[in-house]
């Protein structure tokens, strides 16, 4: 087994192979002034079990771009299997058609990463677990809720605690967290009764004298978080963290959370964390790296995987 990272996120693939034990494989990748990118391997892969760590995140296109590369090279050097890990899989909000005339980028992706010469692929939370079905190869889709779950019994009051899902489509994530902390469940309702007009958000549940918890896949902006932190505060919550497995976080996002009513923001290191963020007083990263790292050594040794979430 070979490990290799391109350039997302290598301080993950770094910490990754410290818990399998394994270096980091030796790879150039680097760009031509016209910013094409070139990749070399630098050690013989022939034959190897290759696991390549690479998450979209921005700049999205570069780095698909890089990790496509890198899949090439791996085949055109006889590699025996290529695993593309993507702890961040970027155009996964693209699932479906929204409108007329739009595309499906998330299926266009999942084509690209099959035809570059993928064998199987390795992910964290996508946002919508049908993708799975857009890849035409073995898809591990790894869940965050086991590893928020502790650090929650960590760092929470569990007596007055109460999982929130921030809307009603993710109701099935908070409702296994809530399951796991064995807490009771509230609901974000929100709506928008006139284009141009700002959604109204309403609690499906008590949350008064709660400490609250929201629970999400990805936080971008940032608004639609902090509205919902504001609305469980004016129902009576106590106070309201939220932990999110993708901190995209991207324009103004980092100073309208650490200006707004919630108490702590807990993102995962899936996309490499900016400045910014780890200035940011409440806003706390937490690693996957030990969730991909035994992922990786299971898929290596032929072992269940979906049992590390059991």
């Amino acid at each position: 087994m070979k490990l290799f990272s391109g350039n997302s996120n290598r301080s993950l693939a770094e910490s990754i192979g410290q818990y399998l034990d394994l270096p980091l494989g030796e790879a150039m990748v680097r760009r031509f002034a016209d910013q094409e990118i070139f990749v070399e391997i630098k050690e013989n892969v022939r034959g190897e079990d290759v696991f390549i760590v690479q998450s979209t995140s921005y700049p999205a296109n570069d780095h698909l771009m890089e990790l496509l590369i890198i899949i090439d090279a791996m085949r055109r050097a006889s590699a025996r299997r290529i695993t593309a890990v993507l702890p961040y899989f970027g155009y996964a909000r693209q699932d479906r058609k929204a409108g007329g005339r739009t595309p499906i980028s998330a299926k266009l992706v999942a084509n690209l990463i099959t035809e570059a010469g993928a064998d199987r692929v390795m992910t964290l939370d996508l946002h919508a677990g049908q993708i799975q079905g857009f890849f035409d190869i073995p898809t591990d889709n790894l869940f965050a809720v086991p590893l928020l779950a502790r650090d929650i019994k960590e760092h929470q009051d569990l007596e007055h605690l109460m999982v929130v899902s921030p809307d009603v489509g993710g109701v099935v994530r908070a409702r296994a967290l809530a399951k796991r902390l064995d807490a009771p469940l509230a609901i974000v309702d929100k709506r928008r009764d006139r284009p141009g007009e700002s959604e109204v958000m309403n609690i499906i549940g008590d949350v008064t004298g709660r400490n609250c918890i929201l629970i999400d896949d990805i936080i971008d902006s940032g608004g639609t978080l902090c509205n919902a932190a504001d609305a469980l505060m004016k129902a009576g919550a106590l106070s309201v963290s939220a932990y999110i497995t993708h901190g995209v976080l991207s324009g103004g996002a980092v100073s309208r959370i650490t200006a707004s009513s919630l108490n702590e923001l807990v993102i995962t290191d899936s996309i490499q964390p900016t400045r910014a963020i780890e200035d940011a007083e409440n806003i706390r990263v937490v690693t996957t790296a030990n969730l991909l790292g035994e992922a990786i050594a299971r898929t290596a040794s032929e072992e269940s995987v979906s049992s590390l979430f059991d």
